[in-house]
């Protein structure tokens, strides 16, 4: 009879007790993250020569208090955890050891520039710790079969080149160009991206290549030696300081060359107006996503977001700057994979979701840009348009342009 009594208790218990550890089971986890808690780390040049880019870092922390503000991601609040790197490869270094060794973070997230993730990128593989969404355009970050752990977010500077050159050709066929690239990966990609897609014609359409260093103050004796040259084409491979300086300087001498400037150096609010409107007009550039200034957006619901998310956690932001878009459309893409995470936030399922990424279009990115990662491909953006600066704003021509199309 007690027998008898106890058989349906005990079995109720086993699987009460089986039930809960089924439960416990499901929930994994490696350093930085708990039942309550992500932490993500990330460097930004908050002061030093790239410090306009610090923006970007700004909004990504602005956009995840937003998202903790709205409960965090499946119950979790994120921890942002942001070091200033003044955009000098050894103090990332130093900086990235201490999110990994000290603050034990979950992944390292959004850290900007070629040369200070180059510096990081075998550490943070060495550790498997993941390197998601390098704020940089190098086509190493596309490497899954040597670099598992680090994957990139923009399309890469090669490619982008490659679409500059492209359009030359058709457009402009007997062009002679002059080239300005920052003396590092970061100008010579874009530099080898410029003479992959002239192919055969490069050695004679490029008249001249002309490097400076990204800690000069100044680059005017640079635009001068270039002017002197004489090319009818300047292309300009710049960080956003740079970048301002030779659309202005090449104005004030006088010289009207065709001006192609990469992406990441065609902020509105950073680089156009500094430079001077007037000294702008029919700049050519490309874009992925979305730009502030263009009132074409206004009505856009993705932007009406983005405007919304600005008004109440950056109030007064320059809603022209680039850096503000990209913040924003690369945070919410990152909240987007641990939320694929589940309780599964351990490293290795991190950069699993983040490669199983299937057409997913944050609010930022133009109509038809979509993001798609893989196993073997992680490369999440990989079309632009071309652009042209008329006004105050950007103008988009043409169609969508791809990395695939560039290689076919």
């Amino acid at each position: 009879m007690i027998a008898k009594t106890l058989r349906p208790a005990l079995l109720a218990v086993a699987i009460t007790v089986f039930a809960s550890g089924a439960a416990l089971a499901q929930k994994k986890y490696d350093a930085g993250a708990t039942d309550t808690e992500i932490r993500i780390g990330n460097t930004s040049p908050y002061s030093g020569p790239a410090s306009s880019y610090g923006v970007i870092g700004r909004t990504e922390e602005a956009f995840f208090k937003m998202i903790n503000d709205k409960g965090g991601i499946n119950g979790r609040k994120i921890k942002f955890i942001s070091y200033d790197d003044g955009y000098s490869p050894p103090k990332t270094v130093e900086q990235v050891r201490k999110l990994v060794e000290s603050d034990e973070v979950l992944l390292v997230f959004s850290s900007i520039g070629t040369p200070t993730n180059s510096a990081i990128q075998k550490y943070l593989n060495s550790k498997k710790v993941p390197q998601l969404f390098v704020a940089s355009g190098a086509k190493k970050w596309d490497d899954p079969n040597n670099f598992p752990w680090t994957m990139g977010f923009l399309l890469d500077f090669q490619t982008e080149a490659q679409i500059y050159a492209k359009w030359l050709m058709k457009e402009k066929p007997d062009a002679k160009i002059g080239i300005l690239y920052q003396n590092d990966d970061f100008g010579k990609e874009y530099l080898r991206g410029v003479k992959d897609g002239l192919g055969a014609k490069a050695s004679s359409m490029i008249m001249m290549e002309e490097s400076y260093e990204v800690s000069e103050p100044s680059i005017d004796s640079h635009i001068i030696k270039l002017k002197a040259a004489n090319p009818d084409v300047l292309m300009i491979f710049a960080t956003i300081k740079s970048g301002a300086q030779a659309i202005k300087r090449t104005a004030e001498l006088g010289w009207k060359p065709l001006q192609i400037i990469n992406n990441g150096a065609s902020f509105v609010s950073s680089v156009m107006k500094p430079a001077g409107f007037e000294n702008a007009q029919g700049v050519l550039s490309a874009a992925y996503a979305k730009d502030g200034a263009d009132p074409q957006w206004n009505d856009d619901p993705g932007m009406k977001r983005v405007y919304e998310f600005l008004d109440k956690y950056m109030p007064g932001a320059d809603k022209t700057d680039g850096g503000i878009i990209h913040g924003y459309g690369v945070s919410q893409t990152l909240v987007k994979v641990l939320e694929m995470c589940g309780d599964d936030l351990t490293r290795a399922n991190v950069m699993k979701q983040a490669a199983s990424l299937r057409d997913y279009a944050p609010d930022t990115l133009l109509p038809g840009v979509k993001i798609n990662t893989s196993s073997t491909s992680y490369a999440p953006i990989t079309q632009l348009r071309m652009q042209r600066f008329k006004g105050e704003k950007w103008e988009l021509f043409g169609g969508l342009l791809s990395r695939d199309a560039q290689r076919e």
